[in-house]
């Protein structure tokens, strides 16, 4: 049978109002219309809803049990409907971010806090990977849209549309007691007779260290190569090495009791970018969180030294770093 959503709220509002004239000053409808629509639901069901007598309405059996059922129906109704317009106005729904572990760790925290303070009800997931995951992700449409690190050497990747939001300098690590402590600012040349603790070929850093190091024609001695961060500044905290990181790696060496100087000559920054494939539309949801991230500059929002947020502009594609 064929009932709509209109008839099942008819005969709920009659059976709780007792009467034809009642639920429909009620439902602001002519009593006329309110009692078709009772007989037609009876029609189609094959059975009395009510029994009519001179003074009231009185559900009848079978009338008692399909108005349970009718309420249990438009109670679901009800909430999925208000889940939905939650989903079209932002406050509802889920949302998935990739992005490289120092950015999901350091530049994303605050911004997600803020952001579900004002919309506790959406699921929100940040999924940290390498760089060329991350891309991955976002061109198959796992997620949303990704937070990482862009490039203007990178590959062609004009299937992205690339918003650049933070710059982040990188910056030369070393124990307390090392002579670099006593610079303002550590060249690239500096380090070509240190003992060097590098960041293994699969992660992002590697590939900004070896240009910066073949622009500045000098090349440390890699005494140790690792992927992890924490590992590379525990080899550094023992003594093993220096090592080079962006700004916002650096609140992820604090642990090892690290001193930091800028790295100059050739200047060496990160862009991040929030990353999208730009034919494929956002939740509002996911939109509002985009957003989020792109006003954190407007917000003033903290950054670690030697990080800063950039001003905005309309996106466009770009080139996205393979790390």
């Amino acid at each position: 049978m064929d009932l709509t959503i209109q008839q099942l709220r008819v005969v709920v509002a009659v059976h709780d109002a007792g009467s034809f004239t009642t639920a429909a000053e009620e439902l602001l409808l002519a009593q006329s219309s309110l009692s078709r629509c009772v007989l037609e639901v009876e029609r189609k069901l094959g059975v009395a809803l009510f029994e009519r007598t001179t003074r009231r309405l009185e559900p009848t059996a079978e009338g008692r049990e399909f108005v349970a059922t009718a309420r249990s129906t438009l109670a679901t109704f009800d909430a999925n409907l208000r889940h939905f317009e939650g989903f079209l106005d932002g406050r509802r729904g889920r949302v998935r971010v990739a992005a490289l572990p120092s950015l999901a760790a350091i530049l994303l925290p605050s911004i997600v806090s803020t952001y579900q303070r004002a919309r506790p009800d959406v699921e929100l997931s940040i999924e940290d990977a390498l760089a060329t995951e991350v891309l991955d992700r976002v061109r198959t449409g796992v997620v949303d849209f990704a937070v990482t690190v862009v490039s203007a050497v990178a590959e062609p990747a004009d299937d992205l549309e690339v918003t650049p939001v933070a710059t982040d300098r990188f910056c030369c690590v070393f124990p307390p007691d090392h002579a670099f402590a006593a610079l303002d600012e550590v060249a690239w040349a500096d380090l070509a007779g240190e003992a060097f603790i590098a960041f293994d070929r699969t992660t992002s850093i590697r590939q900004h260290l070896d240009r910066a190091f073949a622009e500045s024609g000098a090349r440390p001695r890699n005494a140790i190569e690792a992927r992890n961060i924490s590992a590379v500044a525990g080899l550094v905290a023992a003594g093993l090495g220096v090592s080079a990181v962006p700004g916002l790696v650096l609140p992820l060496t604090q642990f090892a009791g690290l001193l930091h100087r800028p790295l100059g000559t050739p200047r060496t920054e990160r862009r991040i970018a929030i990353v999208r494939v730009p034919h494929r539309p956002l939740s509002p949801a996911a939109a509002a969180f985009r957003t989020a991230i792109t006003d954190a500059g407007r917000r003033r929002l903290p950054l670690p030294p030697e990080s800063t947020w950039l001003p905005q502009r309309p996106a466009a594609p770009a080139r996205p770093s393979p790390r």
